[in-house]
């Protein structure tokens, strides 16, 4: 065993995760052919443990467990320790989490498998406590009852394993559907989400909730631009209550910081939440809400993505300008002592009267719901006793009667408390950041900024997308072969890049041509769409592997069929690949998107809830979709005005471009439209193959827009 005050083998890691591992007793090893190896020499099974740096229960299992020297102990001489950072390697979690729930009937982090020398999964499980607890056998007994059997009835258990891996290869595979493209999976979706919507605080099911970015959009969509409908209902409602919710931090302060979603609310009202914050969640809601605004005009919409944005900029923002992974759920007490959850967001009645002044925290406490006794609704480990989470429990309007005093002096009042408010909070042990750059959730990031610009007409959001694509293509890019790394931490990118790197960084690059109309952009997207098909496309039967073609660590290939919390890598390319057909003129991209649906039709007519953006996909696939391309100088104001016009509206079948001599060779199309053209500035909204007649003006693109009769 290691000597418990030396580092084990993690410790030449850059991964924050396995680094947060790298003084436990535990011989931890990477994943990797050297710990393969290592337990083909030794004859024992592999532990895997497999979580992400800002995940409460990993710290949990960590420090109940593998810190303790006698459960070391036993890990260290009866197998093979190995650690994965699932952000790093989301094609081996997968796998693994497969036979988790397979064999459980559910999944979670940290998640504990037990494997052959060969990668064949024996046994496992998510977070196993010290004690027997709650029906959850402990940890030491599950460590020893699977030694002793590799010892006395290794058969039996090689049996089993041969078994599962036959099941997996199974489950890699999707479903077999007709095959057919028709509204039919899209209405069977809306209806099972009219059954379980929460008419009164949105979202979907019971506790806990997730915001399910995936599904509003798709909801969004149902009902044309104008939002109007049921489906576009349920989407606003839901996005409203999150947005009063505690699940999204009242304290962020423009250009200060603060702001942001959490992860999920562990209750049906979206109070209490699990308090770490994730770049993906908050990039994919930032968008929801732009696209909220974009049919509703209402300005909360536009302010809850901006303070989406002023959380990012701010809180998650590198030195260098690209964007890192996630923020803690836990943090330590100023007072001292071990981290809990939630402790620097949670508040007591006595510490916002001591901050605020009696008066100002009366106002205060009605409008953010806090009470003396806390008023955390659930609170399974009790650690909120007393404390409060800030939601919005009274509009100021309400607050502004209850007090006698103007709605505008309620508003100048609370905005006061809450800087007060913050500020404090700002002096408290901050929660760690997970300071790895993820491609995926950058691209996922630059895609809502450079949405953001175009919508909310700020500069400042394009700057800040362009530093961040910049970064990647400096860093995480492999000039002249087209290929991305996974992830970057502390100077050194690693990882080979999966399916979800490529098609988010590329989805990032198109909205960004879209919003600068810099065709180099575009190019760089279109050599990674290329790249992403020659290293995981499925020529025979459709769709994208996780894993490239080369990667030699997944023991299994599979295709993500779930649009969960992140997007599917196949919904995104599906849509990629339409848009950039539809650009470029080129049918072959159109051909692989196409593949790529009907590859996941199965799916779609049994369990259409799972896949909403790849329904974003084949509605946009069945439409004869817009082209809108741009005629004149890229500094012509007109030009500008048309190009923010074309934003106000929110179609997945519309693509934009400007036609210019300069880009020809890239968008034929596009300067074809545009070549005889002369005068003023002008759109030009094409279908089909034909195109209507020029629009001069924003309130004439605005109509061409709401075209969807054939020529």
């Amino acid at each position: 065993m290691p000597d418990p005050r030396q580092p084990n083998r993690l410790i030449g890691q850059k991964s924050p995760y396995l680094l947060q591992h790298a003084w436990n007793p535990v011989d931890w090893r990477p994943w990797g052919e050297e710990a393969f190896e290592a337990a083909r020499r030794q004859d024992r099974p592999i532990f895997l443990s497999v979580g992400y740096s800002t995940c409460h229960w990993c710290h949990v299992m960590e420090r109940e467990s593998f810190e303790d020297e006698a459960t070391a102990a036993i890990l260290n001489s009866r197998f093979v320790p190995v650690k994965v950072d699932r952000e790093e390697m989301p094609d081996i979690d997968r796998i693994y989490m497969l036979f988790v729930q397979a064999t459980t009937g559910s999944g979670g982090w940290p998640m504990s498998v037990w494997l052959t020398p060969s990668l064949k999964p024996l046994y496992g499980g998510s977070y196993f406590p010290p004690v027997e607890r709650l029906g959850r056998p402990s940890f030491r007994s599950v460590l020893e009852t699977l030694a002793t059997l590799w010892q006395n009835d290794r058969e039996r258990l090689l049996d089993n394993a041969g078994s599962m891996m036959r099941r997996l290869l199974e489950l890699a595979r999707p479903p077999q559907g007709s095959g057919e493209l028709t509204e039919r999976p899209a209405a069977r979706c809306l209806e099972e989400l009219e059954r379980s919507f929460d008419p009164e605080y949105g979202g979907f099911g019971g506790a806990p909730k997730f915001p399910r970015p995936a599904l509003l959009r798709f909801l969004l969509g149902r009902d044309g631009s104008a939002g109007k409908g049921e489906a576009a209902r349920m989407a606003l409602v839901t996005l409203d209550r999150m947005a009063a919710g505690g699940i999204h931090d009242h304290l962020g302060i423009p250009g200060k910081g603060g702001g942001g979603f959490s992860r999920y609310s562990t209750d049906r009202h979206w109070q209490v939440p699990h308090f770490e914050k994730m770049l993906y969640d908050n990039a994919q809601l930032a968008d929801i809400y732009l696209r909220a605004f974009q049919r509703t005009r209402e300005a909360r919409h536009a302010e809850a993505a901006r303070d989406i944005f002023n959380y990012v900029l701010t809180d998650l923002r590198s030195p260098e300008g690209a964007f890192l992974a996630a923020e803690d759920a836990d943090s330590r007490p100023a007072a001292g002592g071990d981290a809990r959850e939630g402790e620097f967001y949670l508040w007591s009645e006595a510490e916002v009267s001591d901050l605020l002044g009696m008066d100002e925290a009366r106002l205060f406490c009605m409008a953010y719901g806090i009470r003396g006794h806390g008023n955390a609704i659930e609170d399974p480990h009790g650690e909120f006793a007393g404390r409060n989470v800030l939601f919005i429990a009274e509009q100021r309007a309400e607050v502004a009667a209850h007090f006698g005093i103007t709605p505008a002096e309620a508003s100048r009042r609370l905005d006061a408390a809450r800087e007060a408010l913050f500020e404090a909070r700002s002096r408290r042990p901050r929660p760690l950041r997970d300071g790895k750059v993820v491609t995926a959730w950058n691209g996922l990031m630059v895609s809502a900024l450079a949405r953001g610009a175009a919508i909310l007409g700020d500069r400042s959001l394009l700057d800040a997308a362009k530093l961040a694509v910049e970064f990647v293509l400096e860093q995480l890019y492999v000039k002249g072969q087209g290929r991305l790394f996974r992830s970057w931490c502390d100077g050194v990118a690693s990882i080979p890049g999966k399916a979800a790197d490529y098609a988010d960084m590329v989805q990032g690059l198109i909205d960004l041509y879209e919003a600068t109309l810099d065709a180099g952009y575009l190019g760089i997207a279109l050599e990674l769409a290329e790249s992403q098909v020659e290293l995981f496309a499925d020529r025979a039967e459709g769709g994208f592997y996780s894993s490239a073609s080369y990667d030699e660590l997944a023991p299994l290939r599979l295709k993500e069929d779930e649009d969960g919390a992140e997007p599917s890598a196949n919904s995104v390319s599906a849509m990629n690949l339409l848009r950039l057909s539809a650009m470029t003129g080129r049918e072959e991209l159109r051909r692989l998107a196409l593949s790529a649906i009907r590859n996941f039709t199965g799916i779609l007519e049994r369990a259409p809830t799972a896949m909403p953006l790849m329904l974003v996909a084949l509605d946009a696939a069945m439409r004869p979709g817009l082209r809108v391309v741009l005629a004149g100088e890229p500094g012509d104001e007109r030009l500008r005005e048309l190009h923010r016009a074309a934003f106000r509206h929110d179609r997945s079948d519309m693509v934009l471009m400007h036609g210019t001599l300069a880009s020809s060779g890239l968008l034929p199309d596009a300067w074809a439209t545009v070549r005889a053209h002369q005068g003023a500035p002008a759109a030009f909204v094409c279908s089909e193959g034909c195109c209507r007649p020029p629009a001069y003006d924003p309130d004439a693109l605005g109509k061409l827009l709401e075209w969807r009769k054939e020529c």
